[in-house]
């Protein structure tokens, strides 16, 4: 099973950097180089110039974070506690689809391990590049700076109730997100809390959500190092599969680079293939399956004639056909169908050509990837619907990961709350 522990945490002394609001940063791989230079400028600590560096003098970038977070802790703006702690974090957020809802979980240090069943599970195929960032930048900072996003099956909410009743007085820290999330973080030294939860937890399997370059970053240092230690620890924050603020939102495909005979071969693909409506482009993106038991439906923007199409698969079987060799789940899960059908079927890609994203895109919104298309940067947009937490969760326990990109938790767990040392 999963070894979960609490962590005696490197984090910032708000007395000396001011606020958490001014440290913070959302995940460095969202983070284009305009929000980099506004989130550097907001504090001469935030968290972005060590997490996504850059040495002023065209140094080592990698160096130039290790020197940072050196810095920081002579300077006082990041201690580390005397004494193991859990982490408490409720985020209150409006998702994409307007609702307002609080998602609860904690922070702990887990100990890192092959992949496999009563452990840890991934859920996604990962794009090889980030892996050799991350790795470069925990050898010399010697610390994850930010948490892995993990899930946890607690149908009776122990873990959480344990946590709950250290959290009636103020919170350690908050801050609000640019995306609107106030992120609210209690700390919990309370060693029967802690040990009741570390009990909670000691029969669990973990569910990466988020971070997978990171676990696998976590893996390899930990080898590289050997023996035993801190750095046989990932930061993660884990929350309940049962939690109610638990959404998944989907990631639209988008296609650039089609000549004239791929385009008309994926039309006629299309037209024979599936049931094309014709609708509105505000209706691109479908209602979601709760049961994810329907075809493939998807919205569909043909940049060529800017038109949008709502398209049905015609039968399940074509799905199970082309993904025969694939446990029942995964072959109703749309991000696979269309990656068999189409996006290998029809445009000829393969796993390395998407995973070094040739000739795809992805986006996380509607508007994005409409106007992504409609400005002539892609041809064609596939709009998908999100994929149930319990799918996600099945087709992990079969022990078969979904393509990249199959799965948008929000909100975001941001970076610069804490980190863990690993030495």
């Amino acid at each position: 099973m999963a070894d979960v522990r609490p962590l005696r945490a490197l984090h910032y002394d708000l007395g000396v950097v001011g606020s958490l609001q001014s440290v913070i940063a959302p995940p460095y791989d969202v983070i284009d180089p305009a929000q980099r230079a506004h989130l550097a400028a907001r504090s001469a600590h935030n968290v972005v110039n060590v997490d996504l560096p850059q040495d002023p003098l065209g140094g080592d970038p990698y160096e130039e974070a290790a020197r940072l977070l050196a810095l920081w802790r002579h300077q006082g703006a990041v201690v580390r506690d005397e004494h193991p702690s859990m982490w408490a974090l409720q985020q209150d957020y409006t998702g994409p689809d307007g609702r307002s809802l609080t998602r609860r979980g904690f922070f702990a240090r887990v100990r890192v391990e092959d992949y496999g069943p009563g452990r840890i599970r991934p859920h996604e195929r990962t794009h090889p590049g980030p892996k050799e960032d991350r790795l470069r930048l925990t050898r010399a900072t010697k610390a994850n700076l930010s948490p892995i996003f993990s899930l946890y099956d607690d149908p009776a909410g122990a873990a959480w109730a344990a946590l709950a009743p250290q959290l009636d007085g103020d919170p350690w820290g908050e801050a609000t997100d640019a995306d609107g999330t106030l992120n609210r973080l209690w700390k919990v030294d309370d060693p029967a809390a802690v040990a009741r939860v570390t009990m909670a937890m000691a029969d669990v399997e973990l569910l990466i959500a988020d971070g997978h370059h990171r676990y696998e970053t976590a893996r390899v240092y930990a080898e590289e190092i050997g023996g035993e230690g801190d750095h046989r620890y990932v930061l993660m924050c884990l929350v309940a599969l049962q939690d109610p603020g638990l959404t998944i939102f989907p990631t639209h495909r988008l296609v650039r680079g089609l000549d004239a005979d791929a385009q008309q071969r994926l039309g006629a693909y299309l037209r024979e293939h599936f049931d094309p409506q014709p609708i509105e482009l505000s209706e691109l993106r479908p209602p979601d399956d709760p049961t994810a038991s329907t075809p493939l439906t998807m919205g569909y923007l043909d940049g060529h004639h800017r038109q949008a199409y709502r398209l049905t698969l015609a039968g399940q079987d074509l799905a199970d056909a082309a993904l025969a060799a694939y446990p029942e789940p995964y072959r109703h899960l749309d991000t696979a169908v269309l990656e068999a059908l189409v996006l290998e079927g029809v445009l000829g890609m393969n796993e390395e050509s998407i995973s070094h994203l040739e000739g795809l895109g992805y986006s996380r919104t509607d508007d994005e990837a409409r106007e992504l298309v409609l400005s002539g940067e892609f041809d064609c947009a596939f709009f998908l619907r999100s994929s149930p937490v319990r799918q996600v969760q099945e087709i992990a326990a079969a022990g078969v990961n979904m393509p990249p990109k199959s799965t948008f938790f929000y909100p975001k767990v941001p970076t610069g709350l804490m980190f863990n040392p690993l030495a």
